[in-house]
């Protein structure tokens, strides 16, 4: 079995892991079928190769399409989770993926992220039985891995041909070229489409550096909650935080023989009777719409 990805580079849309599997006395018979690395190919002759190996009996193949939002959004939060976690946990959904459906994987070969041993030893120890190489530029030393490249470069250049928008403002364009921060064609894409509240676009990964010096022009947005970690850095509450009762959201006090304590903490496990469903559910419906009442002007306001 080989991986390898496509798109890890460039700004706009997906990250894809591909991989592709064969029994290990079809190893030779692939070294005919005139597998390369995938970006040394022309897009003709990967979509070529790519319908070929689909029509191949003897071969497998499987992809992982990571969306930008995902990317953003894991490389962003808090607790921040870097590419190359992200690359290594796509690569052993990938072989979790093909062990489930019964394939007996003996040899995996992998392009390396980051440092190859460590690698190396990250997939062994979560996979034993299984042997693992990890190799630079393995799409163009194995034929198994050279295929895996033309799965993941085919689908993601279908993925971005085929992409839907989600925003529907006007005057949004689709040149944005190959989409990798040095093509004049995807600066000026992102000039064109930046927006001063919501920045870019979704197709847009806001955690690359590219997307850096357009954020000192935007709005600047301060969270409420980043505001009260200031303010109580122990998780205490602080004076200036409001209460839902602040805006006129009483919520449904229950009798305490209806909550049972868990006993760790301020957790609590709220039990609710069958029979009281019914009622507790016609009890609490007029302060949700109480509190809809209060939010939704302000949900209208930043939409």
């Amino acid at each position: 079995m080989g991986i390898d990805e496509a798109g890890r580079g460039p700004v706009l849309g997906p990250m894809v892991y591909g991989c592709l599997y064969c029994a290990l006395s079809y190893q030779k018979i692939l070294t005919t079928l005139n597998f390369a690395d995938s970006k040394t190919l022309k897009e003709e002759k990967r979509e070529e190769l790519f319908e070929n190996l689909k029509a191949d009996g003897s071969i497998g193949w499987e992809v992982d399409v990571i969306d930008p939002r995902e990317l953003s959004a894991k490389m962003l939060k808090r607790t921040k989770i870097n590419l190359n976690e992200i690359s290594h946990n796509s690569a052993i959904g990938l072989v979790k993926r093909v062990l489930d459906m019964g394939v007996l994987l003996t040899e995996v070969y992998v392009d390396t992220v980051g440092d190859a041993e460590k690698y190396r030893v990250k997939l062994s120890e979560r996979f034993p039985g299984v042997k693992f190489v990890v190799a630079k530029k393995a799409d163009s030393l194995y034929p198994v891995v050279s295929g895996a490249s033309i799965v993941a470069k085919v689908t993601r250049d279908r993925a971005l041909r085929n992409w839907v928008l989600d925003e529907t403002a006007e005057n949004m364009q689709r040149n944005f070229g190959s989409g990798y921060p040095g093509d004049p064609e995807t600066k000026a894409w992102l000039n064109h489409h930046k927006h001063m509240v919501f920045g870019f676009p979704t197709i847009v990964r806001f955690s690359w550096g590219t997307c850096t010096p357009y954020f000192k022009d935007f709005v600047e947005v301060v969270w409420e909650s980043d505001k009260l970690d200031e303010d109580c850095p122990n998780n205490g509450r602080s004076k200036h935080q409001r209460k839902l009762s602040d805006l006129g959201f009483t919520g449904y006090k229950r009798k305490s023989e209806d909550i049972e304590s868990s006993g760790k903490g301020r957790c609590s496990l709220l039990v609710i009777n069958q029979s009281d469903f019914k009622m507790d559910l016609m009890v609490i419906l007029p302060d949700i719409y109480s509190l809809l009442y209060f939010v939704a002007p302000t949900v209208l306001l930043f939409s």
